[in-house]
């Protein structure tokens, strides 16, 4: 907070994050959950205000993680240990600062996860009121970010391998549903049609780009020349960049590439591209996966967008005359908009020598790419090994599967779909720890789970009860 009062700027997201919160209206490209946030909080004018909560988001976030730990019986300190990447990672602290939507979006998640997991010490599934709560938080997380849609039917196939768990997956679906909904039938009444957003089909067009082969397609003649050049250059291009140029063969489509008619015609050629193409489609997003696990940091999408995950050492320049959300009698530039929500003639600031420990610190500190890929490895051992708590293990470790693989197969890498992702990772393998020490523990003594848990993490009296009886001949 010292180094950088006004938190930190995302080009681009942060300042459409920012229009839209000024002057809402439902937009074609991204969902508007954080502008929502960023909406309730606008009377306080203050930028500072946003990145304070979001920080104690990512603290709720440890500690979350910490309670769940500690109610499954994993030990206090190693609750702790498996919480050190959230809270000392430095490219974490840089999301939490960054004006984006990832730190809700993290929140809500943990947030409905907590929920479901709170009685993992009993091995009962949730009752169906703390399934609804959580369906409500995880609904409104897909409006934060739409990446998370995939994690609603994991959450909700986890909860119905519980015995009786029809009930709570009922509850925990239908009240998904609702923000999804009432965010659907704002969209229609806007823009005429039911939706989240009408920009899928150029972002998974972008991901099939690179291979889509039209001789092996043999799409309509209306998609035909959605296909680039063989050999051309573009074809390298990373899809997160190839989308945003203006001379690619979707621009040339008669309607704009958000509009609805043109988004069907794009996700109809990228599915087409896909089942005509498993092997290089499962190729590309592969390599997606290795980037994320590999000990090498690239300058991906661009070395811009990559530069932006790092703490920098001077002011944010915004681009004049560039506006979102511009409605009439509504104008605003992305400068005037910074300056108009924060009251403040610099929403960008730089402040030394705060900034310069904070670029050292982040060079040192942080989860490397291997590290990464042993945490999910040792999350998915977890599941396999966890008996008595397979199901919890595999909510989690799945919810993080998920964030991981969707974005990057349905757009493509970038370190910001990594970074929340972690959390949820190594909670599954403190999950997956505790099922082995409580069944460990049980085998030794030969007493229940709930017996065994009842002995070494029930409260001091219970202890002392438990040594009196020991003690009487």
């Amino acid at each position: 907070m010292l180094a950088y009062p006004h938190g930190l700027w995302f080009t681009g997201d942060s300042y459409f994050y920012v229009g839209y919160a000024l002057r809402p209206a439902p937009a074609p490209s991204k969902t508007l959950g954080y502008s929502f946030l960023l909406r309730a909080l606008e009377p306080l004018h203050s930028l500072t205000a946003v990145v304070v909560l979001q920080h104690a988001m990512g603290l709720a976030i440890a500690v979350m993680a910490y309670a769940v730990l500690c109610r499954a019986g994993l030990p206090s300190w190693a609750s702790a240990l498996a919480t050190l990447p959230l809270l000392y990672d430095a490219y974490q602290i840089e999301l939490e600062h960054l004006l984006m939507s990832e730190t809700l979006f993290m929140f809500l998640i943990a947030g409905a996860l907590t929920l479901l997991l709170w009685r993992v010490r009993d091995g009962r599934g949730p009752p169906w009121w703390t399934a609804l709560a959580a369906g409500l938080l995880l609904g409104y997380a897909v409006l934060v970010r739409s990446a998370g849609a995939p994690v609603v039917p994991v959450v909700l196939l986890c909860l119905l391998l519980w015995r009786g768990g029809w009930r709570p997956a009922l509850a925990f679906g239908a009240a998904a549903a609702v923000p999804l909904a009432a965010y659907a039938l704002w969209f229609h009444a806007e823009r005429g049609t039911y939706a989240l957003t009408t920009s899928d089909g150029i972002y998974l067009w972008g991901r099939t780009a690179g291979f889509a082969d039209c001789a092996k397609m043999r799409p309509p003649p209306d998609e035909a020349g959605l296909c680039l050049a063989p050999g051309a250059a573009e074809r390298r291009e990373a899809p997160g960049h190839l989308i945003w140029r203006g001379d690619i063969p979707p621009r040339r489509l008669p309607e704009p590439v958000v509009s609805p008619q043109a988004n069907s015609t794009l996700r109809d050629f990228s599915i087409r591209a896909i089942l005509a193409q498993p092997g290089d489609y499962l190729e590309a997003v592969g390599e997606g996966v290795g980037r994320a696990f590999s000990p090498h940091r690239y300058r991906y999408p661009t070395s811009t967008t990559e530069r932006l995950y790092h703490f920098p050492d001077r002011p944010q320049l915004f681009p004049s005359g560039l506006a979102y959300a511009v409605r009439p009698g509504a104008p605003g530039t992305v400068l005037a908009d910074a300056m108009r929500y924060g009251r403040t003639p610099a929403p960008s600031e730089v402040v030394q020598p705060y900034a310069d420990r904070l670029i050292g610190y982040q060079r040192h500190w942080f989860l490397p790419g291997p590290a990464i890929g042993a945490v999910f490895a040792l999350g998915a051992v977890a599941v396999l090994g966890a008996r008595g708590r397979r199901r919890e293990v595999l909510m989690v470790w799945g919810s993080a599967g998920t964030l991981l693989l969707f974005p990057i197969a349905s757009a493509d890498f970038d370190y910001r779909y990594v970074v929340p992702t972690v959390p949820f990772a190594c909670l599954a393998v403190g999950l997956g720890l505790s099922a082995l020490r409580v069944r460990a523990a049980g085998e030794d003594t030969g007493r229940t789970d709930a017996q065994t848990l009842s002995r070494w993490w029930g409260t001091p009296g219970s202890r002392r009860r438990e040594k009196d009886r020991a003690s009487v001949p």
